[in-house]
């Protein structure tokens, strides 16, 4: 890839007035969070930065514990950064005011994303490519285009968080990313991306799949479950892709009630029904959502108990259906 003149990542670097640097990840990381972090991570600390990790929640995937593991990828809860107002942070693989990204002490100053842009907020730097699959496509061009030698742990997570964001190469996914995908290949560490394939499920988690096979209804190809409560967002995620496996199931919705609320994980096949604009538009009044056209995610603040949790996804659900009808 030919090097810009002046490059993004000169761009991003230009932005930045500080030498301590946070790069910011949605809470409950996935693998194209996390990737997307530590490539940036390294970007920042050839110009000279010292950049830390932080996210919220818990990394509880077994697939993504393993790659923190083998690929020795250094994160921070954001309660251990010691904060301040003076801190510049640098959010990857999501946006300011997004239902699953704490508001961080420090100033947003840059954003590197892939979803559509929801909130008109002002960063002095940022890239927002909601045509691209996977963010980690957008951080491994930084590499390419400014000639940054590239280790073979951070082409390794690159190219995993690419391969699970688009679903194996077969969803979303745009010309940077068969690029990216393609140059990031023969880099990777092969061994350790057969080890986290081979750790995608626990034996526990095999409880939320049955749970959603005897919950789930089919109505108008769109297949409705429940996953019981606590689920991880990495798990509903899971499941909601396995339903659309189901010939029957064209657009599936998936829903977990956690202590303080109720938490969604929507998939679609097909164009005419946007994940994002039908789980935005059901959540209408009592809670937001938002993500990709092909998935998306919602949450329902302030519910006090499964019950209530229940109530409250028959209505998503019913309106999703209704909004399906019309189109």
């Amino acid at each position: 890839m030919e090097k810009l003149s002046t490059s993004r990542l000169d761009e991003l670097a230009g932005c930045l007035s500080q030498e301590r640097v946070i790069v910011q990840m949605h809470n409950y990381p996935d693998q194209d969070a996390l990737a997307s972090a530590m490539g940036l991570k390294v970007l920042l600390e050839a110009k000279g930065k010292k950049v830390e990790i932080g996210y919220e929640g818990i990394v509880d995937k077994d697939n993504t514990l393993k790659m923190i593991e083998l690929l020795g990828i250094e994160i921070c809860p954001q309660d251990e950064l010691g904060l301040t107002p003076d801190d510049e942070i640098i959010i990857v693989d999501g946006q300011k005011g997004n239902i699953n990204m704490t508001d961080f002490v420090g100033s947003e100053v840059a954003c590197i994303d892939h979803h559509r842009v929801r909130y008109a907020e002002t960063y002095k730097f940022q890239d927002i490519r909601s045509e691209v699959g996977a963010c980690a496509s957008i951080i491994a061009s930084y590499f390419f285009e400014n000639d940054v030698e590239m280790p073979q742990n951070v082409a390794t997570a690159l190219l995993y968080g690419i391969k699970m964001d688009t679903h194996n190469m077969t969803r979303g996914v745009s010309a940077l990313d068969l690029a990216m995908f393609s140059a990031l290949f023969s880099l990777a560490n092969h061994e350790h991306l057969k080890i986290f394939d081979n750790y995608c499920l626990k034996i526990e988690d095999l409880e939320a799949y049955r749970t959603a096979i005897d919950t789930l209804h089919v109505v108008e190809g769109v297949g409705i479950a429940a996953v019981g409560a606590n689920c991880s967002e990495a798990l509903m995620a899971s499941v909601s892709d396995f339903l659309l496996t189901l010939s029957s199931v064209r657009f599936s919705i998936v829903h977990s009630y956690r202590a303080g609320g109720v938490k969604f994980s929507v998939r679609s096949e097909l164009e005419r029904l946007d994940a994002s604009d039908l789980i935005a538009k059901a959540l209408e009044g009592f809670g937001d959502g938002g993500g990709h056209s092909d998935m998306a995610a919602g949450f329902i603040p302030r519910v006090q108990s499964e019950e209530e949790a229940e109530a409250y996804a028959r209505l998503v659900e019913n309106r999703i259906i209704e909004n399906v009808r019309g189109r």
